[in-house]
């Protein structure tokens, strides 16, 4: 009996040793050192409409991907003015290293229906600084209420 408990508890501590060998703990975890920020960070497709209704809409765009800092912001500047566009949303995203671009999509809420907006867009590391890319202003107009536009990826 006593063989089979030393056994028992042998392969016990054993099994646990070999789960917290494998098991990934955040403390365990190794940080990568931020990515060389790109030299340059161009849009190489300009921002449009994904998806709009009447007081949502969502607006993407690509750029190239500007490395730096993993987490990284799409921000788009919009109003109904196009010489005074202060209202501001902001969408986090985190970066893929291994892709040559980032797509950013940035949800704008409480917008009034059957509107035209004015916007540009912009991305930034977390630390708020730019990553350079800004487009020129562009426009849409929302949907009147009940109807809805929806743009796929091309």
């Amino acid at each position: 009996m006593r063989t089979s408990i030393s056994r028992l508890l042998q392969t016990l501590a054993f099994a646990i040793a070999l789960a917290s060998a494998f098991s990934s703990s955040p403390s365990a975890a190794q940080l990568l050192p931020p990515a060389k920020k790109a030299e340059r960070v161009k849009i190489t497709k300009p921002p449009e409409l994904e998806l709009a209704n009447d007081d949502f809409t969502i607006i993407r765009w690509t750029v190239t991907n500007p490395g730096g800092s993993d987490e990284h912001y799409g921000s788009v500047h919009y109003g109904t003015d196009p010489k005074d566009l202060t209202q501001t949303a902001k969408s986090p995203i985190v970066l893929n290293r291994g892709h040559p671009h980032t797509v950013f999509r940035v949800s704008l809420w409480n917008l009034k229906p059957a509107t035209t907006y004015y916007y540009w867009v912009a991305s930034e590391e977390s630390n708020g600084k730019t990553d350079g890319a800004k487009s020129t202003v562009k426009k849409f107009t929302t949907p009147a209420p009940g109807e809805r536009i929806v743009n796929d990826p091309k």
